[in-house]
């Protein structure tokens, strides 16, 4: 008799295959890269729109400026403890309390009758934040399998290069058109159609361990230490490329010798090489996983040493070199935070991939901050021209980290494929 056929298997999300590849769940990515969109826009948004609130606020630029301070400083204080709070939470759920504060937080800035009320909305906007960050990196983990992590983190946190290419050129632009605060209320609407977008196209996924159990199992986790020491690794490079960045207007003012007009080209254009460093980093990151971030940092070295040296040389440096030098900085460090991310989600177990991601948040946060004041001193002392040193040398010594644990950072098994994670939701 003819064996009877087996039935098809429903394939959970994230499990098709295209050409012997797994098919990627491109509409729940596209979402989480939408609503990190809106939140790096929403964090940045200050900037574009310094000169005016401070005319109508009656405060300093500086004071407008602090904004963005206590914005990351609460993602630095606030993110660890609040992860553990909220652990228990659903993700979904958790997902949708989270834009609800960005929602709430850029509409009292909008409201905000003083300066007072608009610092407790940033207070409220970076302690959102930071969880969010700690959610959305795991999220988009939990809906693939391990072999299409590097594209599903790339996908999901391209919002973050869109949001500093076009994000806060867009804010700031409908900041002059329609006053600062018609800005904020904006982007708290955007976030609102957001979170009904997340509520039909985002599939529930797990919920990590109870809180009690995770923070019992943390230290004691065999993955806790090269976790650890790759936030160490993030806190270095970021620390070392902020320190530059932050300076990088005068910079190419008054060493480069560019006329003032022409700034906002060169980070136009350096913000669009960065896009194509994270595009790099979502086709190579799968295929290359242990030889993309040496390369790419190795890249960052070579073009800041080469800014420095042409800026040392030359009394006129070449303008096309010049702007050559910035956009290979730009390209081969715009991919690193995509490897990053994807590299910890690959060495953390399953019971540290949240607060592993929680301490990636307060580690970028941390290095922004720590390289604008590390910067500000080299301002003061050496001067503009040392900063390309710096960024150099704390990149390089990341390498060398990098390199030495490379043998030692291969992915954690998983007691369960994270692709399944998402039929196994917490209802």
């Amino acid at each position: 008799m003819p064996r009877a056929r087996r039935a098809p298997r429903a394939r959970p999300l994230g499990s098709g295959t295209y050409a012997g590849r797994v098919r990627l769940p491109w509409f729940p990515l596209l979402t989480l890269s939408a609503a990190i969109f809106v939140a790096v826009t929403s964090e940045f948004l200050p900037i574009g729109l310094l000169p005016q609130m401070a005319a109508e606020l009656e405060v300093t630029e500086a004071q407008v400026g602090m904004l963005v301070t206590v914005f990351a400083g609460t993602v630095v204080v606030a993110t660890a403890p609040l992860v553990h709070v909220t652990r228990a939470l659903p993700r979904k759920t958790l997902l949708l309390i989270l834009l609800a504060g960005f929602a709430a937080a850029n509409l009292m800035a909008a409201l905000a009758p003083g300066y007072a009320v608009l610092l407790a909305a940033r207070v409220l906007g970076g302690a959102a934040h930071g969880v969010f960050w700690a959610v959305v990196s795991p999220y988009s983990a939990r809906l693939v399998p391990p072999e299409r992590l590097a594209s599903a983190v790339a996908i999901a946190t391209s919002g973050a290069t869109l949001a500093s290419i076009g994000g806060l050129p867009l804010g700031t632009l409908l900041g002059v058109a329609l006053g600062w605060r018609a800005s904020f209320a904006i982007i708290a609407g955007v976030v609102v159609l957001i979170g009904v977008i997340v509520v039909v196209v985002l599939p529930p996924v797990s919920v990590p361990l109870p809180v009690a159990e995770a923070r019992q199992r943390a230290f004691r986790d065999p993955t806790f230490w090269p976790v650890v020491v790759l936030c160490l690794t993030v806190a270095l490079v970021t620390l070392g490329h902020a320190s530059y960045y932050t300076y990088i207007a005068p910079w190419v003012i008054d060493v480069a010798s560019f006329a003032p007009e022409t700034v906002a080209g060169v980070l136009l254009l350096f913000g669009a090489a960065g896009a194509l460093g994270v595009a790099a980093a979502g086709v190579l990151g799968d295929r290359f996983p242990r030889s993309l971030l040496p390369i790419m940092l190795l890249g960052v070295v070579g073009a800041v040493l080469g800014v420095a040296a042409i800026a040392a040389v030359a009394a006129a440096p070449s303008p096309v070199l010049v702007v050559a030098l910035l956009v290979a900085w730009s390209a081969f460090l715009g991919g690193v935070p995509i490897i990053f991310q994807a590299r910890l989600l690959q060495t953390a177990s399953e019971a540290l991939r949240d607060i592993g991601s929680a301490w990636l948040t307060v580690a970028f946060n941390a290095g922004i901050g720590g390289g604008a004041l590390v910067g500000g001193l080299v301002l003061d002392g050496p001067g503009l021209e040392a900063l390309p040193l710096v960024t150099a040398a704390c990149v390089l010594v990341a390498l060398v980290v990098v390199l030495a644990t490379l043998r030692r950072s291969a992915p954690a098994r998983q007691t369960r494929p994270p692709h399944r994670e998402a039929t196994r939701t917490h209802r």
